[in-house]
């Protein structure tokens, strides 16, 4: 029995020492830290050897996902080289606990084995601190040639778990059953393997002894041996009893522990995942804001150049009424009197739409007049376009179709993709912008240019952010028009690139019906 126990003792406690040693290993580290083909294949190639060394199944290494990068097996047909293993016990209680262990059977290989695993981390900036989880690396041992021993010997071998399941066994019918009931003729031995929750049982037959017995002693000390041997196996149903109910209990416990540590790890990322969250939403509408902002430097001049027209005619008004005064044609000047009223407001107008615009969207969604929104985007855009001599074919939007959106951020979307087909146009002769809408679940509005168009690359990163072929540009313009339009529902995309063709831009929105 002894001998037994010292030999599972000594392969658990030498592969336990692999995941240690291998939790420190720099090659490991930095293959978590740059996943490129050469660090991957270093450290594949480094763990087939060390397997060969230590007699181990299997040693491969898992990221921060459980996604494993490099593995000892890398060069079989059931390499672990891609798996992910995320939904294992050993990944996500090494990631919390530091180090695990789990006897299951193989997903891949189909062959049962005990798995140990350690986790790999940053080195902490504080001495007190933990470092950031890098990954796991796992040992997986099989136990063929102890099992193969034990075969051999004229008694049966297993090993059980806490809760009397077993693992191991010189007979493989019996793993992962419950430890069979000994017999009228049998009798066992158990004993503890160390470092574990393990028992390790000896069932050999009676037989022989009663033999013994029967031949030394007659009829009598026979009855005399089959008391004790029948005393004996009381004793030890009441020991083993009171032994499992011991591990159920250390079980239970242990269980619990692990449901609590659990449960506060969850509720320390959902914390920090909310924190995140706010975080990024400030930052999402602070980068809203800068978008709009930029926009406004260009859209500044024209509504300068759109204000300076009425302001003109109102000085040319007021002139021409106090020369209709002092003549004493009161009646024409209450005709340049109504006509600066109407230039006044024509400017306030003007900057309402502007400060309307420059300010921070209230998040509320709902219908929104599209017509309104359109003519707040050419308003804004108009002195640019007029300047460049860009052509306008515009659509005739009845003033009652609505869709669902919220007003500022739908102008600032409108105003982008304008700003952007206008910019595309410069040194295009006979420049031109098409814009349409087709009705429908979703509404479509579709905005042309006949300038260069799209290279494929372009296209291909178009809704990357701070990637621009503009010298000023920030590379934020599309895709925030995009974020924009996805949260209430819609969405912005181009056409792919047509030889001969300018770029087209398609805003897609929910109806408000």
């Amino acid at each position: 029995m002894r001998a037994r126990v010292q030999a599972l003792e000594s392969v658990l406690l030498r592969q336990r020492a692999v995941a240690t040693v291998l939790a420190d290993d720099a090659v490991m580290l930095q293959a978590l830290r740059d996943p490129s083909a050469l660090n991957r294949e270093r450290v594949s190639l480094k763990l087939d050897r060390l397997r060969n060394q230590t007699d181990s199944a299997v040693i491969y290494l898992l990221d921060s996902q459980g996604v494993a990068i490099a593995a000892s097996n890398w060069d079989e047909a059931t390499s672990f080289i891609g798996e992910n293993y995320s939904f294992r016990d050993y990944f996500s209680e090494a990631l919390l606990k530091g180090e695990a262990t789990q006897f299951a059977m193989g997903t891949v290989s189909h062959r049962p084995g005990l798995y140990l695993s350690h986790d790999l981390r940053e080195t902490p900036v504080l001495a007190e601190g933990q470092g950031a989880a890098l990954g796991v690396i796992v040992v997986k041992v099989e136990f063929d040639p102890l099992e193969r021993n034990w075969r051999s010997a004229h008694a049966r071998t297993e090993v059980q778990d806490a809760l009397g399941q077993v693992i191991l066994s010189s007979d493989p019918a019996l793993r992962f059953q419950p430890a069979p009931v000994p017999g009228a003729a049998e009798i066992v031995t158990e004993a503890a393997v160390p470092g574990t929750d393990w028992v390790l049982r000896v069932t050999g037959s009676t037989r022989p002894a009663l033999v013994a017995g029967l031949m030394a002693t007659g009829t009598a000390g026979f009855g005399l041996t089959l008391l004790g041997i029948g005393a004996g196996f009381a004793l030890r149903a009441r020991r083993r009893a009171a032994r499992k109910a011991e591990a159920e209990r250390r079980y239970r416990i242990d269980l619990q522990r692990a449901v609590d540590d659990r449960t506060r790890a969850l509720s320390d990322e959902m914390r920090e995942r909310r924190a995140l969250e706010k975080r990024l939403d400030r930052l999402r509408a602070e980068m809203v804001q800068a978008n709009k902002l930029a926009a406004l430097g260009q859209i500044t001049a024209g509504v300068a150049h759109e204000v300076n027209q009425p302001l003109a005619t109102i000085r040319l008004l007021a002139e021409n009424g106090e020369a209709l005064l002092a003549a004493g044609e009161t009646l024409d000047v209450a005709g340049n009197l109504g006509s600066i009223r109407r230039m006044a407001d024509r400017i306030a107008r003007i900057t309402d739409q502007l400060r309307g615009f420059a300010r921070k969207a209230n998040g509320q969604v709902g219908p929104v007049a599209l017509r309104d929104a359109f003519e707040v985007a050419l308003l804004l855009t108009a002195a640019p376009r007029e300047a460049q001599g860009i052509a306008l074919d515009r659509p005739d939007i009845p003033p009652d179709l609505r869709v669902r959106a919220e007003t500022v951020a739908l102008e600032q979307i409108l105003v982008n993709l304008l700003q952007n087909a206008q910019e595309a146009l410069a040194g295009t002769p006979e420049p031109r912008i098409t814009v349409s809408i087709q009705p429908g679940a979703p509404l479509r509005i579709t905005v042309s240019d006949n300038g260069p168009g799209l290279t494929p690359e372009m296209y291909e990163q178009l809704f990357t952010p701070f990637l621009t072929s503009k010298p000023r540009g920030m590379g934020l313009g599309l895709v925030i028009s995009q974020d924009l339009a996805r949260s209430f529902g819609g969405n912005l995309h181009a056409l792919p690139p047509q030889p001969g063709q300018g770029a087209t831009f398609v805003l897609e929105l929910p109806s408000a019906e």
